[in-house]
């Protein structure tokens, strides 16, 4: 039997959350829409601006980021929310006792848009903490606090993955029908893979746990592996992990030398956290190089870090790699 989004959130969420999320779903059809346009609806190219980061923004980093926020902040459940392309969190004036708390990446591996490679948006529920008014400090909450996680990628097809903490669902848009239609039930990432993505023009710069781990996979069978391994990296988060969800394998963005008081370069709250959640709900691992992901307790609104996800054995046997 068919079932949509709206009948899915129906039998297995509650009212506020299914309000959420519909919302986000009905802006992330408009963003795939602009997306798919292209150069036709003259959204491509470089707004001229940097975020918060100092990276450079995309037109359709801005468009996404100001289309969301104004879909959440309609949706009388939110209280705040917080992106990855705003200096601080972004409060609805007059509800701070809302019940969530949405951070989000509007449009991540945005450096692939002009190049018609797959993107996404992401977004991080969180309960709303309720004790005045919203400030950046309100979203700093470990991973395990997350109500519920997802992403959606704009690729070949439109795709929304989503967990409330009770295993990870996928659906994909009808675009006829304008609407999410279910596509899988239950993601689950296999234990041991012969996959791994990282970007390898940053090798002379890992550290050693890291070195010892893909040379480890490059020697294949004559090596201490006995197997061979295939290198996939698409340099946008979201892909990446969407493949690792859909077949298995491991994602890698350790930190390096090249700044060692820097702790990684992707976003603890905005793209880390919400990851692992959907990761971990799949049967799959996620390490930083000290701890669970999950675990860190955020200081900062923009906190990055290391992040290696995704099969269990692999995943257990790099983070070992670290702690011997």
């Amino acid at each position: 039997m068919t079932i949509n989004l709206a009948q899915y959130l129906e039998h297995n969420t509650d009212a506020h959350m299914a309000v959420l999320v519909s919302a986000i779903a009905e802006v992330s059809q408009a963003i795939s829409a602009a997306v798919h346009k292209g150069a036709l609806g003259g959204v491509l190219g470089s707004a001229g601006s940097e975020n918060v980061q100092g990276e450079t923004q995309k037109k359709l980093d801005i468009i996404a980021n100001d289309m969301i926020l104004e879909a959440l902040a309609a949706t009388g459940v939110v209280a705040g929310m917080a992106s990855e392309e705003l200096d601080d969190c972004s409060p609805v004036p007059g509800h701070s006792d809302r019940p969530f708390l949405v951070l989000f990446d509007p449009l991540d591996g945005s450096s692939n848009i002009d190049v018609n490679v797959s993107i996404g948006t992401i977004f991080s529920i969180l309960p709303n903490p309720d004790v005045g008014e919203i400030t950046n400090e309100s979203f700093l909450q470990p991973g395990t606090e997350q109500l519920a996680a997802g992403y959606v990628v704009y690729g070949p097809q439109t795709s929304l993955v989503l967990t409330f903490g009770k295993g990870v669902v996928a659906f994909t848009l009808d675009r006829e029908a304008g609407e999410y239609i279910q596509t899988s039930e239950s993601m689950e990432i296999p234990d041991d893979t012969k996959e791994f993505a990282i970007n390898m023009s940053n090798q002379r710069h890992w550290y050693e746990p890291v070195q010892r781990y893909i040379s480890e996979l490059l020697e294949g069978k004559t090596g201490a592996r006995g197997k061979d391994f295939n290198m996939r990296w698409i340099a946008s988060m979201v892909a990446d992990v969407h493949r690792v969800l859909t077949r298995g394998g491991i994602f890698m963005y350790p930190k390096d030398l090249r700044d060692p008081n820097k702790p990684g370069k992707l976003r603890l709250m905005y793209e880390a956290n919400p990851m692992s959640m959907l990761v971990e709900q799949a049967g799959g691992k996620s390490f930083d190089a000290t701890q669970r992901i999950l675990d860190i307790q955020p200081t900062d609104l923009h906190q990055r870090c290391a992040v290696m996800l995704g099969s269990a054995n692999e995943v257990q046997r790099v983070s070992g790699y670290h702690t011997s």
